[in-house]
């Protein structure tokens, strides 16, 4: 069983940056992704960025390249997501979670509880 919990959401400003933190814990396989998700109030839930635990490769969603980072820490089972020149429209619940990677929820099979970010105008 993995578990994955996050950290770091909170109310900022637009323009302003944030880190949020996942760390992994529980049986995993050796190769496996961590993505991030996000899900605003009355939208489905929406990829946003994943990282493949061997390699490092990464993939983003268009509505973030080039503002959020997705990063790994090996030693401390840890993925961050940097967000910087954060929108009102960034505003949602984060989710990280384990799987086969892609923008795809279904193949996803382990889940944080979520993380609230809040950007104001």
């Amino acid at each position: 069983q993995v578990q994955l919990v996050e950290s770091g959401g909170g109310l900022v400003q637009a323009g302003d940056s944030l880190r949020l933190s996942c760390t992994v814990s529980g049986r995993t396989f050796t190769d496996y992704f961590t993505g991030w998700f996000r899900q605003s109030p009355g939208k489905e839930r929406e990829f946003v960025a994943a990282i493949r635990w061997r390699g490092g490769n990464t993939d983003y969603a268009d509505s973030v390249k080039g503002r959020f980072t997705i990063s790994k820490d090996n030693a401390k089972n840890a993925v961050y997501l940097q967000m910087n020149s954060l929108k009102p429209e960034d505003t949602a619940v984060y989710y990280c979670a384990v799987g086969l990677g892609g923008a795809a929820r279904t193949s996803y099979h382990s889940w944080g509880q979520g993380a609230q970010v809040t950007v104001s105008s």
